[in-house]
């Protein structure tokens, strides 16, 4: 069994390794431009670019840099652009720096398989297709279009979590979307998410025939919800969000949107590990939209490879979203950002994304799949 007060990804160690630890940046100077996107061989990325380190681990690195790169400079207080080679030399053998080199080997791990995850949405007021799918058969009928456009999954929600949105009762929620899951468990063999906040309504998902719960709080909002999945031995989304939907959007705040993020996801994963859910079926979601800005999003998609930092399969969710009409200029209604969500779904791919949430299947499937060829030479 993993030893997890050691484990370089969610043990104690990693937890030194929070970019808000240490103030300077590129005080390292590279030999050679970093990585394009979607590839960090070789290079310790931005995401582990303070690395937690102490004050004698910092000279000892300073001093290790400068002899095997006489061109850099600065005094070792940043690893951004440090090349892997330096890190490994026997000099800077301490828990720090193997927790850094271990961080780095899970980022430049392969990509995994490419999903799709089709959305359903059981409600009058989700931001895209809210009262469209309200009715369970026309609902089952989404679900089936979805998949015969080549989703790998299906995602039903019974709860609208857009911003500003107030929250709905258990029983609403269980009335909306245990039907449709009864049916398309059924009608299909596609592994089926249940897009939930509520351990009661993930339960009922799960025992109607759905083996995977989306949670958009990563288990904060239901204290039984960890334990619920565990039991079922389902896979669990842990997605972070800043506050709650009905005010998410009011003046999110961040001192490092990549690095807190990154954070709250290894320790909600931590405590999802402790409650018995399997290292294989966590997944995360950096939760574009979810209590942020326009800048946090952007930045969040441009350092997507640094949250595969934590060795588990990111789920993304860009399409048909509000930060696509405030880059354009152009007040579009969600279903025409087809080509902004396509352009974030190939900019995802190459960051290194697995599953993509998506409400048009068959076109961001071209999109990622092309995306995927380009990226990642065969």
């Amino acid at each position: 069994m993993t030893d997890l007060a050691r484990d370089p990804v969610f043990g104690e160690v990693a937890r030194r390794l929070s970019p808000l630890a240490l103030p300077a940046r590129a005080s390292v100077a590279p030999t050679r431009p970093p990585p394009a996107v979607g590839g960090l061989a070789g290079w310790v990325e931005v995401s582990f670019r303070t690395g937690g380190l102490g004050t004698d681990e910092l000279a000892r690195l300073a001093a290790v840099s400068k002899s095997l790169l006489p061109t850099a400079t600065g005094s070792g207080r940043d690893v951004l652009g440090c090349p892997r080679f330096v890190l490994e030399q026997p000099e800077l053998a301490t828990p720090a720096v193997a927790a850094l080199l271990a961080a780095h080997e899970r980022a430049n791990l392969p990509f995994g398989r490419l999903r799709l995850m089709g959305v359903v949405n059981v409600t009058p007021d989700s931001f895209s297709d809210g009262g469209e799918h309200l009715d369970p058969s026309r609902a089952v009928a989404r679900a089936l279009a979805l998949v015969a456009e080549g989703a790998d999954l299906l995602d039903i929600g019974g709860e609208s979590t857009r911003p500003g949105s107030d929250p709905v009762s258990v029983e609403e929620e269980l009335r909306r979307v245990v039907p449709v899951i009864t049916e398309l468990a059924k009608l299909t063999r596609i592994p089926i998410s249940t897009d939930t906040r509520r351990a009661a309504v993930a339960r009922a998902a799960l025992e109607a025939g759905a083996t995977i719960v989306n949670d958009v709080s990563a288990g904060l909002a239901d204290a039984a919800m960890l334990a619920v999945v565990a039991k079922h031995k389902a896979s669990f989304v842990a997605m972070h969000m800043q506050g709650e939907p009905r005010t998410m959007q009011t003046a999110p705040r961040y001192d490092e949107v990549v690095a807190e993020v990154a954070n709250f996801l290894r320790e909600r994963c931590f405590r999802a590990l402790e409650a018995g859910i399997a290292r294989h079926r966590l997944w995360i979601d950096p939760g574009i939209g979810f209590g942020k800005t326009l800048e946090h999003n952007l930045e969040l998609l441009r350092r997507l490879p640094e949250l595969r930092s934590l060795g588990l399969p990111i789920l993304l969710g860009v399409s048909r979203k509000s930060f696509i009409p405030k880059i354009t200029g152009v007040d579009t209604p969600p279903e025409q950002r087809i080509g902004g969500t396509a352009a974030a779904v190939t900019l995802g791919v190459l960051g290194g994304a697995e599953i993509l949430r998506v409400h048009d299947v068959a076109v961001m499937r071209e999109a990622a799949l092309v995306a995927r060829a380009i990226g990642i030479p065969g």
